[in-house]
């Protein structure tokens, strides 16, 4: 667990197809990770089985699909996909960044 998140000490992770991520701070319960998205770059959907998803639009503009409906977002707005929620987005500007937030945290992104 990380109490202090410095952005300049932190490394991006490439994640291929114009997507990387910072994570930021965690525990137990709460995960807070940073996703850069070049333009036309996508967050293929899929959805989560144990995990709960809010996600900040800090960036740039995305489009948003949720359970089949899709919504334009900017800087400002946020979404939230459930459990088993399907969802993605496609970066409509360069340099889009999404603030995601996971309960509970994703094990996954810390091996």
């Amino acid at each position: 667990m990380k109490t202090f998140y410095l952005d300049n000490e932190t490394p991006w992770e490439a994640l291929g197809g114009g997507v990387k991520r910072k994570v930021m701070t965690w525990s137990d319960e709460l995960m807070m990770v940073c996703v850069h998205f070049a333009k036309g770059a996508v967050g293929t959907p899929h959805k989560h089985e144990i995990h709960d998803q809010i996600a900040y639009v800090a960036a740039g503009r995305f489009e948003v699909t949720i359970y089949g409906e899709t919504r334009i977002l900017g800087v400002g707005d946020a979404y939230r996909a459930v459990k088993e929620q399907l969802h993605g987005v496609v970066a409509l500007e360069e340099n889009s960044v999404l603030i995601d937030t996971f309960t509970p945290k994703r094990d996954d992104f810390l091996s």
